[in-house]
Order: structure tokens, then sequence, then C-alpha cells
């Protein structure tokens, strides 16, 4: 059985598109250091599937960067830094590349780790697998408000509902898939609205999903009117509504 070719994001953010074109919609987005599967090409396109979260779509041959298997392997057994500045610089390769918050770094105390992924970064960075409560939570928060919604967008410079959450999450050190839908039914569930504590999320399930992280004293915060921002929301109870617990504090 032949292994799919591997490759790994080296530029700060590449859009992943519905289908490998460029008229296509931006489904979501590659960061620096994130890592895929290679599963199908088409042209000048190839289609990924994302290690972090399964998320699969289409990005330009020119911004794929292949890495082997081994390596492949060796990145999924380490406990890589997570960049955790708004945006910032590294020295990588021996030029300078910029990155943005959520960045995985090839920062590692792994001694197999290949000595010339090795860069010089002096930003601020946490382990990946690093859980944090609400209240680191909540500083992180701030550096997504009023983030305008773009789709298909998980950084504070452009993001849609599913990336803010899942995003926001990651730098808190937990795995959350890439869709609304999917995040509903992750982690424990919340029997009602009454039960629910601060860094509980809360979905809308219409026609239109929407997803909110519950920030105490009936606030949410969301993606809502174009832009993140904090809503002050009442939900029904005949709502189709899920509420999931995810931090592991609220356990």
């Amino acid at each position: 059985m032949n292994q799919q070719p591997k490759g790994i994001c080296r530029m700060a953010v590449v859009p992943m598109r519905n289908t490998a074109s460029h008229t296509s919609p931006m489904i979501s987005q590659l960061l620096f250091g994130e890592h895929y599967e290679v599963i199908n090409e088409e042209g000048d396109w190839v289609q990924i599937e994302l290690a972090f979260d399964h998320s699969q779509g289409w990005i330009c041959k020119n911004q794929h960067s292949p890495i082997t298997e081994e390596y492949y392997k060796q990145i999924n057994l380490s406990d890589y830094k997570v960049c955790m500045d708004l945006s910032g610089s590294i020295f990588f390769q021996k030029k300078n590349v910029n990155i943005v918050l959520g960045s995985v770094l090839p920062i590692t105390t792994n001694e197999l780790f290949k000595l010339e992924e090795q860069i010089a970064f002096n930003g601020s960075a946490k382990s990946l697998s690093q859980r944090r409560d609400f209240d680191f939570m909540r500083d992180e928060i701030k550096k997504f408000e009023h983030a305008p919604y773009v789709m298909g967008g998980k950084t504070p410079f452009g993001i849609d509902e599913a990336g803010f959450i899942q995003q926001l999450f990651k730098l808190c050190g937990y795995k959350l898939p890439r869709t609304i839908l999917a995040q509903s039914k992750a982690g424990k569930k919340v029997e009602s609205l009454s039960k629910i504590l601060a860094g509980d999320l809360v979905y809308v399930l219409t026609e239109q999903p929407q997803g909110y992280i519950y920030l105490g004293k009936e606030v949410f915060i969301g993606v809502s009117n174009g832009e993140v921002r904090r809503i002050n929301h009442s939900f029904n109870e005949t709502d189709p509504i899920a509420i999931r617990r995810i931090l592991q504090e609220n356990m």
C-alpha cells in the first residue's frame, strides 16, 4: 500500500479552497507549521487533509512544501510550540518569515527533531498540549475581538464562526473540529442553559448554524454582524441548540 505524500505550511497563511480553482470559496486556511497529507492532485493544485482537525481542501502546488513520511510522523509525536503573539517574525531556513497567532513553531525538547528545522524566535509561545483555564482564555479573547468575518478564515485578521472557537481553544491546548456542526458534538453535553459555566460553548443549530463562547453574566462572544463581538443573548430552551463543555476545569 502506497503512503500518501506529506507536506507542511511554510508561509504565514495559505488559503484552502473548496475545489481546485482560485475562484472557489475559501473553506479554511493553513497557518505556518501546520502539517498535512496530500490526498489528491489536479493540475496545479493538491487536495490536502490537515493533521490537526482532519479538514480537507485544495491548495496551490506552489504553496505546498513536501516533507518525508518520517518527518511527518516525528511532528505527530512532538509537542511543538504555538505562537501566542498577534503577529511576529521568525528567522527560518536563512530568511525572515512572517507568522500570525496560532502558528506552529518547530520548537521542542525532542532530540530527534531535525536541526535544519530550527528557528530563531523571540516572541511569546507555549506548548500546544499545555492546557490552560478560562482566565487565560479571557485574555486571549481580546486578541480576536472585532476581527472581521471572513469565510474560511482562522486568524484575527479575518475569521469565521467555527474558526474563532477552534483557534481560541487551540491556544488553550484543546483540539476542536473545523465546522460548527462537528464542534457541536465535541466534549461533554450540558443538559440546560441553567447549568452553563464560563467557557462553555453554545451552538444554535439553525439553517445557518452559529457558535458562541459563554463569558459569564449572560454575555457571550462569537461572530455577529460581521465581526467577533460580545453579545447579550437570550436563548430559548425551544431553540435548536447544543451546549458543550470542553474546558477541563469545568468537567
